[in-house]
């Protein structure tokens, strides 16, 4: 959910002053109208909560499954959800496994970390669970906003290029390879999400697509997971496929618009948007990386690219994959860091990522405060997968440490130093 909000964020950076968001006024009123969009997807917010009571249970109260596998320390039940703290007899996966399969679906069992008593054992009710699980929305909906993205994405791609479709209607095939090769970005992510979330038997929708009819084009697109992940390994799984599917085409694309591209001379006074030719080679390692390699001997004569259509969305698509990444509440990044190293480590590792953003915004980059200052407000925490104690395999902690490593790689400028030994003529010297 958190991509379509930060899309037309870069907007506000990628276009010089006077672009077509208007001084930035279309900009807001399409945020809020995706804030409202979002909430109505999302279903109905309730009104009130309850006033949570707590009753302590007795032995004979707690399931004899339970104090098979716990020496509990304190039980207790609120809002008919009972909590059993203490520690725990064995393994965490080999309890979380007899407590589903002793309980059956009576009760949807959940093995937390317990900062008093190291451990805790959460019954939920399964009426509970199930209603939470129900599936939202109509297919038909996915499919109209799917519909309605192709056309604001041709149409921007098209815009971009100085074509008005309303007035030149027949020149729609100008704005194809930008909607194109974005929209098959987006949506691989999203459905690399999908499909490893089927796979390990978690209810999720198919991906929404935001239209807007300006700028981008699109807010991006989202899914909702409307099941809890059943421990770490799934969590991490759903999270990290996204990205890397994702990637699997951004990169592919932005090599193929490469070919398509140019390279420019600097532009005298302010340096023009991305969109208009102003994209620094030296502004990403992986970037500077994937122009050598399509350049070669070339970036020798500039660093400044004019981008294709083709090429622009795959440079997107690589913004989407880094922002999805930050190890920060609910994006991608956030939930495999969570898997990787805990709950209290990833809260740690999450807020130390938000004051890092915030301070790269205030004395670096200040388009970085916008993104700092929504991600704050929208990222928030996700659920916790049922099992939350089982640590991941060693092969997937090193895939998350690579999915990260490749977060650095697009967002870390290439050092001056090393323009010459990568063969780029660096303005600077």
């Amino acid at each position: 959910m958190i991509l379509c909000i930060l899309m037309p964020v870069m907007v506000l950076f990628l276009l010089p002053a006077g672009g077509i968001l208007g001084g930035g006024l279309l900009f807001w009123v399409g945020l809020l109208v995706t804030f409202w969009l979002i909430s109505m997807l999302s279903g109905p917010i309730a009104e009130s909560e309850p006033v949570m009571t707590a009753r302590v249970l007795t032995s004979d109260d707690q399931p004899a499954v339970v104090k098979e596998v716990m020496d509990v320390g304190l039980a207790e039940e609120v809002a008919g959800v009972r909590i059993f703290r203490g520690r725990l007899r064995e393994p965490a996966a080999s309890v979380y496994a007899k407590l589903k399969h002793a309980l059956g679906e009576g009760a949807a069992p959940s093995v937390q970390a317990d900062e008093q008593f190291c451990a805790s054992i959460v019954l939920l009710p399964g009426p509970v669970v199930d209603a939470a699980a129900e599936p939202h929305g109509s297919p038909w909906v996915n499919w109209l906003l799917f519909a309605l993205t192709v056309v604001t994405t041709t149409w921007a791609g098209a815009a971009h290029q100085g074509i008005d479709l309303l007035a030149e209607p027949g020149r729609f095939g100008a704005g194809l390879p930008y909607a194109l090769g974005l929209l098959s970005i987006l949506g691989v992510h999203e459905l690399g999400h999908y499909f490893t979330a089927r796979h390990h038997r978690i209810r999720v929708t198919p991906p929404y697509f935001i239209p807007v009819p300006f700028a981008l084009g699109t807010f991006g697109a989202f899914i909702q997971l409307r099941s809890p992940a059943e421990d770490r390994r799934a969590l991490f799984d759903v999270a990290v496929a996204g990205p890397l599917a994702g990637l699997a085409v951004a990169v592919p694309t932005l090599l193929i618009g490469l070919r398509s591209s140019a390279i420019v001379a600097p532009p005298a006074g302010a340096a023009a948007g991305v969109m208009h030719g102003g994209a620094d080679v030296g502004s990403s390692v992986m970037l500077a990386l994937l122009a050598k390699l399509s350049f070669g001997p070339a970036l020798l004569e500039g660093h400044l690219l004019q981008l294709s259509p083709l090429a622009f969305a795959g440079w997107l698509g690589l913004m989407v994959t880094a922002l999805n990444l930050l190890p920060i509440g609910q994006l991608d990044g956030g939930h495999i860091a969570r898997a990787m190293f805990g709950r209290r480590a990833g809260e740690t590792i999450g807020s130390v990522a938000m004051w890092t953003l915030l301070l790269l915004g205030l004395f670096v980059w200040p388009g970085l405060l916008t993104w700092a200052v929504i991600i704050f407000f929208i990222a928030g925490r996700g659920a916790p997968p049922l099992d939350d104690l089982t640590p991941l395999t060693p092969a997937r902690r090193w895939l998350g440490y690579a999915t990260f490593a490749v977060l650095a790689l697009i967002l870390a400028p290439l050092p001056h130093t090393l323009w010459g030994a990568a063969g780029i003529r660096c303005p600077y010297m």
